[in-house]
């Protein structure tokens, strides 16, 4: 059986990411002090918050395109900023991109992400080396679909996605910003790491965190942090 993703799968890599960003969430802020409004951290939170209490209470999450569009509708509505907006849609368009299916296989997944990346673009007209969450997000996607192509399990996929997000991160810190507040800073950008590829790196290590191998079983931690 093809690797695949169960909705109690996705379900953790969401309540994962949460806690991530609950725990980073001061570093988060700290990161966007230094070139934005200095509410990065304290608004992702605040939005996964409110996920994570939705998912709680909520009664039809049986399916990847029903969280996923739960998902994304909680971070507009609660998130200020940019970062609601363009997270939101992230979700939103990965539920589109799932279709009627219960279970998400290994392609599916990928072009959910492929997706959400487009949506990114549409929403906040990125391009690489604007110093944007799309720096990591973009060399993720490529990454999964690399290693997937290759015949890698969606597990080592997954790890991929997350090293390749985390290099994408981590090169933002030497980009001259060319979108958003950060931009208005000019040559004063460069030295800092941008806040929203750092949330994206937090996404991709919650998921590497929960997805095993054969995800659709019920082997493989979820708990914890990842």
């Amino acid at each position: 059986m093809p690797d695949s993703i169960s909705c109690e799968v996705l379900q953790r890599w969401i309540r994962a990411f949460a806690r991530l960003v609950a725990d980073n969430e001061e570093y988060l802020t700290r990161l966007d002090a230094s070139i934005g409004d200095a509410d990065h951290g304290t608004n992702m939170n605040r939005g996964m918050t409110a996920v994570v209490a939705a998912l709680d209470s909520a009664e039809n999450v049986a399916s990847p395109a029903a969280l996923f569009k739960q998902v994304g509708m909680t971070l507009v509505s609660t998130v200020g900023g940019a970062s609601g907006p363009l997270f939101g849609t992230l979700f939103l368009r990965m539920g589109t991109a799932c279709g009627d299916v219960e279970v998400l296989d290994a392609g599916g997944f990928a072009r959910a992400l492929r997706a959400a990346l487009e949506g990114v673009v549409a929403r906040g007209k990125a391009e690489t080396g604007d110093k944007t969450m799309y720096d990591a997000l973009a060399p993720a996607v490529d990454a999964l679909e690399a290693a997937l192509d290759a015949g890698g399990s969606l597990a080592a996929a997954v790890r991929a996605a997350h090293a390749a997000g985390v290099s994408g991160r981590d090169a933002t810190t030497a980009m001259l910003a060319r979108k958003g507040r950060a931009s208005y800073l000019g040559e004063r950008s460069v030295g800092h790491q941008d806040p929203g590829a750092t949330s994206v790196a937090l996404l991709l290590q919650a998921a590497a965190g929960v997805i095993p191998a054969r995800s659709d079983s019920s082997s493989g931690s979820a708990s914890g942090q990842p």
